[in-house]
C-alpha cells in the first residue's frame, strides 16, 4: 500500500478583495502525493500551478480547503509553527537558485541543517556525501558566483534534500538552464528519487521534466483537468 505524504482537500484560492477584481486561481483542487513519486504539475500560464505549489509549501494559504503533510493540518498552524514545520519537512528548489551569495557551497548546503540543530559532524558527513552525489567534490569552498548556472542549481538541489525533508517542491527548476544542463540536472534528481525514494513535485512548462515524470497532473483555469500515472 502506498504511503501518503501529502494531501490537498477541496482547496480554493482567490486573489482580490472585490467582486469585480477577484481572481479564482484554484477551484476545488484535490490531490494526494504518495512517498517516492516524481510528479509534474503542468498546464498553461495562469492555470494555477505555482499557486498550488505555494499552498503545498505553506508559503501561501488557501481561501478554503485543507492541506496536510504527514497527516499534519498545515494551514491551521501559526506562522512560527509553519516556519519550523517547513524547515524540517519540506525542501525547496527555485528557478532562481536562491543561494546565499556570501556563503560557500558547503555553507549553503548545510544552512538548513544548522537551523535544525544538526551536529557539526553529521553536517560534515552529509555534505561530503551529497557533494559526491551531485558531482561537485572539490568545489565546497567556492562561492555561488564562481559556479556555472547548472552547478548553482545542483547546490540548490543538494540543499533541498540534505536536510532529509519528506517532500521536495521544485518551481520551474530548469527554466534558467540550457537544454543539456537541464537534462543532466533532471537525470540527477531521478537518481535521487530512485535511489533514496525522495518525493518530488515540480511546477513546470519544461517538456524535459514532463518526459521524465512518472505522473502528470494537468491544471487548467485553476482546476485539475487530468491526473495521469505514466508507465
Amino acid at each position: 500500500m502506498s504511503e501518503k505524504v501529502f494531501e490537498v482537500r477541496d482547496v480554493y484560492k482567490d486573489f482580490g478583495d472585490s467582486e469585480d477584481t477577484i481572481v479564482h486561481a484554484l477551484k476545488d483542487v484535490n490531490l494526494v502525493i504518495n512517498k517516492g513519486e516524481f510528479t509534474a504539475l503542468v498546464g498553461p500560464s495562469g492555470s494555477g500551478k505555482s499557486t498550488l505549489l505555494n499552498i503545498m509549501s505553506g508559503l501561501d494559504l488557501p481561501s478554503r480547503g485543507d492541506v496536510y503533510l504527514n497527516n499534519k493540518h498545515i494551514n491551521t498552524m501559526s506562522s512560527n509553527e509553519l516556519s519550523d514545520f517547513r524547515r524540517d519537512h519540506i525542501g525547496f528548489i527555485f528557478q532562481s537558485y536562491n543561494l546565499i551569495p556570501v556563503l560557500t557551497v558547503k555553507e549553503n548546503i548545510e544552512y538548513i541543517m544548522v537551523l535544525q540543530g544538526v551536529s557539526q559532524q553529521q553536517r560534515r558527513d552529509r555534505v561530503g556525501e551529497i557533494l559526491k552525489t551531485i558531482g561537485l567534490e572539490g568545489k565546497e569552498n567556492r562561492l555561488p558566483t564562481q559556479l556555472s548556472g547548472g552547478q548553482q542549481q545542483r547546490v540548490a538541489v543538494a540543499r533541498a534534500i540534505v536536510a532529509k525533508p519528506d517532500i521536495i517542491l521544485a518551481d520551474e527548476p530548469t527554466a534558467n538552464l540550457d537544454s543539456k544542463t537541464g537534462g543532466a540536472l533532471l537525470d540527477m534528481m531521478i537518481e535521487l528519487n530512485e535511489e533514496f525514494n525522495k518525493t518530488f513535485v515540480f511546477s513546470t512548462h519544461d517538456q524535459k521534466i514532463m518526459d521524465r515524470a512518472k505522473r502528470l497532473v494537468t491544471l487548467e483555469d485553476g482546476k485539475v483537468e487530468c491526473d495521469e500515472v505514466l508507465p
